[in-house]
């Protein structure tokens, strides 16, 4: 009876190192394998911390915002829009009305604007202090048609304003929020 399983013992010279090529490109497959897996794990890390600047910046310009609604809801109606508001420029986050012109940036996208007024709010250790203006958009009528209407009818047009919000800090997230505001008497 012939022993298949016995196998005669292969000298030095006979082996070719076949299994030792196997194990290296397999080896070096398991660690191009684990490489891709960590460089998406951090790509994941880092989304998870911007998507998490972004919402902290976007709650404390909200929060802003919400401070410049409250600042205008103070104001008494019947003194709007003077003598709280400056014929030009800003002071202390009250701003004349814009006035358009070629090649001028907007108040809230110029980086030399100074007249942002920072908000008081709690926004937490990790959020920079947001900041708000408001200005002065003038008389705007309330409903469509009404300045074309004989006589006029009373409460035709309010007060609007703009309330421009951000949350600005340095090589993190920056978010701007506008809202209108519309006294009406």
């Amino acid at each position: 009876m012939i022993d298949i399983f016995a196998c005669k013992p292969r000298s030095p010279r006979s082996q070719h190192g076949a299994a030792l090529a196997v194990v290296l490109i397999l080896l070096l497959l398991m660690t191009l394998l684990g490489l891709a897996s960590l460089r998406g794990t951090l790509l994941e890390e880092r989304m998870g911390a911007n998507l998490l600047d972004r919402s902290l910046a976007f709650q404390s310009a909200e929060a802003a915002l919400r401070v410049g609604e409250a600042v205008l809801a103070a104001i008494p109606p019947a003194t709007l829009p003077t003598p709280a508001f400056p014929a030009a420029g800003c002071v202390g986050g009250l701003c004349a009305a814009p006035v358009p012109a070629d090649g001028v940036l907007d108040r809230w996208l110029d980086p030399a604007f100074a007249g942002w007024q920072n908000a008081v709010v709690n926004v937490g250790a990790a959020a920079i202090p947001p900041q708000f203006f408001i200005e002065d958009l003038g008389k705007a009528p309330n409903f469509a048609g009404c300045l074309r209407m004989t006589p006029i009818p009373p409460g035709c047009e309010s007060e609007r304003f703009r309330v421009v919000a951000r949350s600005v800090a340095a090589d993190r997230a920056q978010v701007i929020l506008q809202s209108n505001f519309a006294v009406v008497l």
